[in-house]
């Protein structure tokens, strides 16, 4: 019998009356059968669908083009395994010996998985009405991250690389610095070295990726005040 946790769903925010499919959608297929690559495969879809419909909404002048590539943003792997940490799904999966010892719960294709397995047992169980209202807080933020116009500049790591290379210059180089925090709440700290003109920065952030990317972001302060 599935215990109570997998009912509440703790930190997930929705109560489950089939305790079984949350239990299915925290089990790796390294762990056996039932697992939740079929849910994955489900919310994959739904995730897609949510995001979409807010962007839609958040946007209403926003192009084909611009949808795509905000959608792309928010549901990226990285992205989802952010969201998984926060919710703590590392902790909770059920993984064969092998993906344990390597440190399986750690991995973001594994948390990202996980969490579109949870998107789906969710649906399968309150519908896409209750499922919305759960998931979507969990992107609120980085959906605020987002330009307001629907029509998003270039991340600062690809303006940083057009500045150089529109000097001839080499490209940065990015160095993880440090590594803290529980596995739901991660902060890295990376460092962005430029040659030349030389110049060394840092960025922190819940990713690798934000972090290279306030580092980019400092680093072109710098540059454009040279």
């Amino acid at each position: 019998m599935p215990n109570n946790s997998f009912k509440r769903g703790d930190r997930i925010g929705h109560v489950f009356q089939d305790p079984g499919l949350l239990q299915q959608a925290l089990t790796h297929r390294s762990a056996g059968t039932p697992n939740n690559e079929r849910l994955e495969f489900l919310g994959d879809s739904v995730v897609n669908m949510m995001v979409a419909h807010a962007l839609y909404q958040r946007w209403p002048k926003a192009d084909e083009g611009a949808l795509t590539r905000a959608r792309a943003e928010l549901v990226r792997e990285g992205a989802l395994a952010v969201i998984a940490r926060t919710l703590e799904l590392g902790e909770r999966l059920t993984l064969g010996p092998g993906e344990m010892k390597s440190g399986g719960h750690r991995r973001d294709s594994i948390l990202a998985d996980a969490l579109e397995a949870v998107v789906a047992a969710i649906y399968l169980d309150a519908g896409f009405a209750a499922c919305q209202a759960v998931v979507l807080p969990w992107f609120a933020a980085s959906m605020e991250a987002l330009p307001a116009t629907g029509k998003p500049e270039k991340d600062p790591k690809t303006r940083l690389q057009e500045w150089l290379q529109g000097r001839q210059k080499a490209l940065p180089q990015y160095e993880l610095v440090s590594e803290s925090g529980d596995d739901h709440a991660k902060t890295f700290r990376v460092r962005c070295g430029v040659a030349d003109p030389a110049v060394s920065t840092e960025g922190e952030g819940a990713s690798r990726r934000l972090a290279e990317q306030q580092a980019a972001a400092a680093a072109l302060e710098q540059l454009d005040s040279k």
